[in-house]
């Protein structure tokens, strides 16, 4: 499996993004697949996974509210629509999928995209 991540860039504080995160490859009948994020000199953490077959999505605290994960089934790719953008969203935000589940450790997951830098100024 493939994931090919994109949409990054650099913004003003308040504005919007919309992430793409394309899979190809290995298809799976079910999985999720969902976003972190690693800021400089910060870990990695969780930010928003959605479930293929149902659509249930979750997000951190941090982003609930603001991002919002989707997903189109046709094209096999995962959206991650973020508003109200802060500086402290910068961070190069990586896709992810598991034949199971997305651990918001990131621990153990089966796969990873390369990052796309966010950069929100001030």
């Amino acid at each position: 499996v493939q994931l090919q991540a994109s949409g990054g860039g650099l913004v003003q504080d308040g504005a919007s993004l919309r992430l793409s995160c394309a899979a190809s490859g290995r298809t799976f009948s079910r999985y999720e697949m969902g976003w972190f994020r690693q800021a400089p000199e910060k870990e990695r953490e969780f930010v928003a996974a959605i479930r293929w077959n149902d659509y249930s999505a979750r997000y951190a605290d941090s982003v609930k509210g603001r991002f919002t994960i989707s997903e189109d089934s046709a094209k096999k790719t995962v959206y991650l629509q973020m508003n109200s953008l802060k500086p402290e969203d910068t961070a190069v935000y990586y896709c992810a999928m598991d034949r199971v589940r997305i651990s918001s450790s990131g621990y153990r997951i089966d796969y990873w995209g390369q990052g796309t830098l966010v950069t929100v100024s001030s």
